[in-house]
Order: C-alpha cells, then structure tokens, then sequence
C-alpha cells in the first residue's frame, strides 16, 4: 500500500511537472533579433525568395509561394522551423547562405512558435546583415595600434581561473598579450564566477556581453578594465544605472546597448567617453532629443538608432498600400 502510494504521488509530481508553461520566449528581444540579422536579407523588402516575406507581421503569415510557413502553436507543422533545422549544405536549409543557426537558436523559434508565434502589432523588421558586416570592416580597420604589453602574476592568474571555468581570453593577434574575451555562449553561472577574474584582466580590450542575464551591479567588475576599446552589451538586461560604470573606460571606442532599456538618463553618462567612435541604439528607451545631446557633446560619434530601418519599413507600406489601390 505504501509503495502504491508512492507511486501515485510520483506521477501526480510529474503531471505537475509537465504542466508548467515553458518560459515565455520575448518576440522583440529573443526572435526580432534573429530574423533581422539571418532571415530579412533574403525575405524582406528588397529580395523575397520563393515570395517569402518575413519582415512583417502580415507578410510572415500569409506565406510565399509554397503556401503559409508558420503554424501557430505547431512547429513540427511548420515550413519554417523544417528548413533552419536541416543540415548546413542542405539545398532548402535557411538561411541558405552564411552561417546556420545554432540550436539555441532554432529551439527559441520553436517554442515561439508552438506558444503561438505572438507578433506584437507594428514591429516591422529590416536586415542588419549589411549593418553587421559594415561593423566587422569597421573593426578590422580600427584595431588600436596599442604598445606592447606585459601582465602581471595577479593577470595571468586571472587568465588561468577563466580558463578553468571554460572561458577563452584570447590573444587579439599572434605573440601579443591583448586580450578579447567572448561570454555570449555562457550561461549564467559561469558568467557569476568569471566575473571576479575578470576584473584583474587588465589587457583587456574586447569584451562580449551580449546576449547573457548580466545586471547593472555586475558592470562595477569592469569599470577598471581601462584599456577596453569595444564592449558589447546588446540583448542584455542592463538599465541606465549599469552605464555609470563605463565612466572610466576612456579607451572604448565601440559600444553596443541594442535591445536593452537605457533611456537618455543613460547616455548622460557616457558624455565623456571622448574616444566612442560608434554607438548602437536599436530598440532602446532613447529619444531623438537625448541622441542630439550626446552629439553635442560627442560630435564625431556615430550613433545607430535604427531610424533608418524604420524609414525603409515605411516606403515599404506605402508601396503596399498603392499595390492595394491598383487592385
């Protein structure tokens, strides 16, 4: 009887289990991302393979040639998830050109869709693949002629404890000791116990922080890093509080905040960072009054907002809309 017992409450454990929601995947901040930089090149306003639109609400689930792409709620039914689930090399895998995308990546476009692929109304999409391969050119250029370099013990300590956490800092180049160091594949544990090391890596000068759970608090970790030249921080839950530890970064020349909630209490705090070259704004809290109090302050800076994105997005609905007049 006792066994039974158990028994029965075991499975009622596991229905219990099952019928939890999945987290809810954030359509703006998790899959908007990934189709404008892997999907929209090829299915947005300016090419449309197989007559496939994937920029639009609308567009997206009305289909292309072959009929309709996604059903909501039903990934395993939909044309869509098949094809960026097929092995690279595959002649129908999307994108068919570039790199795949990761499995994180595919298993978020899964779960949006069987929790029923929500499209918030008005968010239209534009490719920033160009956008990125312009940022990458930019970098190859703008890679700091910078002294050589010694670190401390307390350096390579530091070194060695990333590395034992799984954490490469990587040389920028061959026999130099310049370090670039890549957390975006990390997940929030690791990221907790690298962050101590962290700060003691004083050659720093490339740090990727996108896409991780980093907070406000965590940036004090980074604030002394006062060689660092580019930091990525898109994707992230940092607020204008997080950026009062950039103060001090007078070397950063490249700063990415796309899809976080800095507002223009924020850029105030970024006003004396003399050498920020280009800054990326997508989808924040920014106004247009706050970018131009930034400009005032740093005139040579280049400021992304996604403006232009918007601006493409609108001929776009006009020239639907006069489609729809001659109809």
């Amino acid at each position: 009887m006792k066994n039974m017992v158990l028994i029965v409450a075991g499975l009622l454990m596991l229905g219990n289990w099952e019928a939890r929601p999945q987290n809810k995947v954030d359509f703006v901040k998790e899959i908007q991302p990934i189709l404008q930089k892997s999907c929209v090149e090829c299915h947005g306003p300016e090419k449309q393979k197989g007559k496939l639109r994937l920029d639009s609400k609308e567009a997206t689930f009305k289909g292309g040639k072959d009929g309709v792409v996604i059903t909501p709620g039903k990934a395993d039914k939909s044309e869509v998830y098949r094809r960026i689930t097929l092995p690279a090399g595959d002649d129908d895998v999307m994108p068919n050109k570039g790199d795949v995308l990761t499995k994180a990546q595919t298993d978020l476009i899964r779960d949006w869709i069987n929790q029923g692929a929500e499209w918030p109304d008005g968010a239209v999409l534009a490719s920033v693949a160009k956008k990125d391969e312009k940022a990458e050119e930019a970098k190859a250029v703008e890679v700091p002629k910078l002294p050589d370099y010694k670190p401390s013990a307390a350096e390579l300590k530091a070194i060695s404890k990333l590395e034992s956490l799984g954490v490469a800092a990587r040389p920028i180049a061959m026999n130099v000791n310049w370090r670039e160091i890549n957390f975006r594949a990390q997940g929030a544990d690791v990221l907790d116990k690298a962050l101590l090391p962290l700060k003691d890596v004083l050659g720093l000068v490339d740090l990727n922080l996108g896409g991780t759970k980093i907070k406000d608090a965590d940036l004090a970790n980074i604030k002394g890093l006062i060689n660092l030249n580019r930091l990525h921080l898109e994707n992230t839950p940092i607020t204008d509080a997080g950026l009062v530890n950039l103060k001090g970064l007078a070397k950063l020349n490249y700063l990415n905040l796309y899809g976080t909630a800095v507002s223009d209490a924020g850029l105030k705090q970024i006003e004396g960072l003399a050498n920020l070259k280009h800054l990326y704004l997508w989808q924040t809290k920014t106004t247009e009054a706050g970018v131009a109090n930034l400009k005032k302050s740093l005139p040579n800076l280049d400021i992304s907002t996604g403006a232009e994105f918007k601006e493409i997005a609108k001929k776009e609905e006009k020239k639907d809309e006069k489609k729809e007049e001659k109809k």
